[in-house]
C-alpha cells in the first residue's frame, strides 16, 4: 500500500462515534448548510418505507439534521411510491425529471437526475433495499462534510454479511472493483466499500462529475472525484453492518461488466470492441446463451445542463 494511502487511513477514516449528533447538529447550524437525502428505488416496497421512517423520525423530527428526503422511483411496478410517500418522503418519478432527455434504465441515471429535484448543499445517497436500517448511515457520512470544509465526498464502510457469514458480502467489490482500483488507481486502495451505495458529497462536487448511467456509477464517481479534488478531500466512516437483498451470480456478472466498462473508459477513453456480456443458463437442451448489453452511456456533469443552470440563477 502506498505511504500516502496509509497516512490517509489514519486521517480520513473515522467511526460514526467520532462525531456525536450534538456536534454534527452544531456544525450544521454554524455553517448554514442544508442536507438532502436521496433514495433511488425500483420495486423496494418491502424496505423503503422503514428507511424513510427512521430518517424522518431520527434526523428530521428528533434531531433537525436532514432538510429533505426524496425517493426517486425509477419505474417500480409495486407500491414503492405509495409506501415511500406514506412514510414521509417526497416521491419523484425518474421520467418526470428533465423530460427533454429520454431516461434510460440504471441507478446512475437516477442519481444524476436527482440533482435537479433536490436543493441540499450536501446530497446523501442511500440504497432503498437496506434492512435493519440505522440513522447512523446518514449522520455518519454527512458528519465530516459539516465539520471539515476540506472534505468533499464521504463513503460509508461496513460489514456485509452473506447468509449469516461475516465479511462474505461485496463479491463484485472483491473480484472486480478492488483489483481494478489497486492496480490502476492505488490511491483509492484504502476504501473498504468502494462500490457501496451509501455516500454523501457536496453539491459543488457532484455537479461537476459525469455519471455512468448504470452500476458503474460508484466506481466512476470515486475515480473522477480523486482526479478533481484529490485524495485528502475523500473520506470514509464506519457505520457498522449493512444488511440488504443479495443478487444472484449472473446479476453480479452483469454488474461486474458495467464496472469494468466504467474503468476501461477512464483508463483510455477508448473504443469498446464489444459492449455486451454473454452468460449461460441451463435449459431443456443444455446450456443456453443469454447476451446482455453493457450500458455504455454516461450523463455529462450536471453543471453543463441548461435547466440546472437556470434553476441556480432562479
Amino acid at each position: 500500500m502506498l505511504e500516502e494511502v496509509e497516512r490517509w487511513l489514519t486521517t480520513r477514516s473515522w467511526s460514526v462515534a467520532d462525531r456525536p449528533p450534538h456536534k454534527i447538529l452544531a456544525a450544521k447550524r454554524c455553517s448554514g448548510q442544508s442536507i438532502s437525502v436521496v433514495l433511488p428505488a425500483l420495486n423496494e416496497e418491502a424496505t423503503v418505507g422503514a428507511i424513510v421512517e427512521v430518517i424522518r423520525r431520527d434526523l428530521v423530527e428528533r434531531t433537525p439534521l436532514v432538510d429533505e428526503i426524496v425517493v426517486i422511483d425509477s419505474g417500480s411496478t409495486d407500491r414503492t411510491s405509495e409506501v415511500a410517500a406514506a412514510a414521509g418522503a417526497r416521491v419523484v418519478h425518474r421520467d418526470a425529471i428533465l423530460p427533454r432527455i429520454p431516461s434510460v434504465p440504471g441507478k446512475g441515471e437516477v442519481l444524476w437526475r436527482s440533482l435537479l429535484v433536490t436543493r441540499g448543499d450536501i446530497v446523501c445517497f442511500i440504497d432503498a433495499d437496506l434492512r435493519e436500517f440505522s440513522a447512523d448511515f446518514v449522520s455518519g457520512i454527512v458528519g465530516p462534510l459539516l465539520t471539515d470544509p476540506d472534505v468533499h465526498l464521504v463513503k460509508a464502510m461496513y460489514d456485509r454479511p452473506l447468509d449469516g457469514a461475516v465479511g462474505q458480502g461485496g463479491r463484485v467489490t472483491e473480484l472486480m472493483a478492488r483489483p481494478l482500483l489497486n492496480m490502476h488507481w492505488p490511491q483509492l486502495a484504502g476504501f473498504v466499500q468502494p462500490l457501496g451505495g451509501e455516500y454523501a458529497a457536496r453539491r459543488g462536487l457532484l455537479e461537476q462529475l459525469p455519471f455512468p448511467v448504470g452500476y458503474g456509477v460508484e466506481l466512476g464517481m470515486l475515480v473522477d472525484a480523486l482526479h478533481l479534488v484529490g485524495l485528502d478531500a475523500l473520506a470514509q466512516v464506519d457505520v457498522g453492518v449493512r444488511k440488504h437483498r443479495h443478487q444472484d451470480g449472473q446479476a453480479l456478472g452483469r454488474m461486474a461488466a458495467a464496472i469494468y466498462r466504467t474503468a476501461q473508459l477512464r483508463l483510455a477513453r477508448g473504443h469498446l470492441l464489444r459492449p455486451a456480456l454473454t452468460q449461460f443458463e441451463r435449459g431443456t437442451d443444455g446450456f443456453e446463451p443469454r447476451t446482455y448489453s453493457v450500458d455504455t452511456e454516461e450523463r455529462p456533469p450536471m453543471a453543463e445542463i441548461a435547466e440546472y443552470a437556470a434553476r441556480r440563477v432562479a
